[in-house]
């Protein structure tokens, strides 16, 4: 048996690990901490701080729901460089996107945390500027974490958004152009499906984003991360299993799924909630064109969400081979 010594360990991959583990902080625990201290100083001497705060936080209301508020210092920062390295991450362009123009990116899978897209995304660390010059990525997530003090900020440096048609609205129509806004299309239900193996998309039924698309005239991107669903094992949990029933139970009340993960640990590889050091792609498709229908049909619905898939399936054949996926291997959608 061979024992894993930490000191033997180089400090590029040290960093990179410590980079990880606070981005899982972040997503797992960071909300709620925000929210605890928020409190917890209206019962000390620095009560003002959270007073200040609520006030900053009133007048600063409307802001997730209109595009947020982006940092390049927070996007740029060394610590998303480490992050990248840790898998690695990396970002694949297969044709243009022009700056005077918004388009709507639909991203797959969503993975247990979607740590592929949200570095590509939402850091610089992929060079997402320099593969798309004149363009602004935005990534909508649940509005439940834009109601955490603090947290909410700390969200918008890196372009997050919130999920709903009003925020869709406001960047989709925005004069000039040049604004890219990512939409993960199987959201937090399609993360109960992440495993290593898994290209079973929540797709079949999901719309709303063809709708969106249609209404405003912006073309739909096609957006997939080969890799996204090798980073975390997950307890079996079949559809019509005691386990199942209660993850789609708790989501529906809560609006986010509680996968049981895990992966690998600080000290040792064999348990753990970091994922594991394996490889996540992100390749961006071609864009679709849409014509605009303020008032768009079903049937016009059901027509590009057609197309849209077929588009999908083509971008995801025409590179599998080169992510190590089987040949036989196809996208699946429920």
């Amino acid at each position: 048996m061979v024992e894993f010594a930490p000191w033997s360990v180089p400090w590029e991959r040290r960093l990179q690990t410590l980079s990880v583990l606070q981005w899982v902080f972040c997503f797992l625990a960071l909300a709620q901490t925000c929210i605890i201290v928020f409190i917890g100083l209206l019962f000390t001497r620095f009560w003002f701080v959270s007073v200040l705060y609520a006030t900053w936080w009133y007048l600063d209301r409307d802001t997730p729901w209109k595009g947020g508020r982006r940092a390049q210092v927070l996007r740029r920062s060394v610590v998303w460089k480490y992050m990248k390295d840790y898998f690695p991450i990396s970002l694949v362009k297969t044709a243009e996107l022009d700056p005077s123009r918004n388009y709507l990116a639909a991203i797959h899978p969503h993975g247990v945390l979607a740590a592929g897209i949200f570095v590509n995304m939402c850091t610089e660390s992929t060079g997402f500027s320099q593969l798309f010059p004149g363009i602004r990525p935005h990534l909508m997530m649940l509005n439940l974490w834009f109601r955490a003090p603090f947290f909410r900020d700390y969200l918008m440096c890196g372009g997050l958004v919130t999920s709903d048609k009003e925020c869709a609205a406001h960047i989709l129509n925005r004069k000039g152009g040049g604004n890219l806004l990512g939409i993960i299309i199987g959201g937090a239900q399609e993360a109960l499906n992440a495993r290593p193996g898994a290209y079973k998309l929540l797709l079949r039924n999901r719309k709303g984003f063809v709708r969106l698309a249609l209404m405003h005239g912006v073309p739909l991107v096609p957006v997939f991360s080969f890799g996204e669903n090798e980073l975390f094992d997950q307890v079996e949990n079949l559809p019509g299993s005691w386990l199942r029933w209660i993850q789609n139970r708790l989501q529906k009340i809560m609006g986010i799924s509680l996968p049981i993960f895990h992966g690998r640990g600080v000290f040792q590889y064999s348990f753990g909630l970091l994922p594991y050091r394996r490889p996540i792609t992100t390749v961006v498709g071609k864009p679709i064109e849409v014509q605009q229908r303020p008032q768009p049909s079903q049937e016009e619905v059901d027509q590009l969400h057609q197309r849209y898939i077929d588009e999908l399936c083509s971008l995801f054949e025409a590179h599998k081979l080169k992510y190590n996926v089987p040949e036989d291997q196809h996208l699946e959608f429920c």
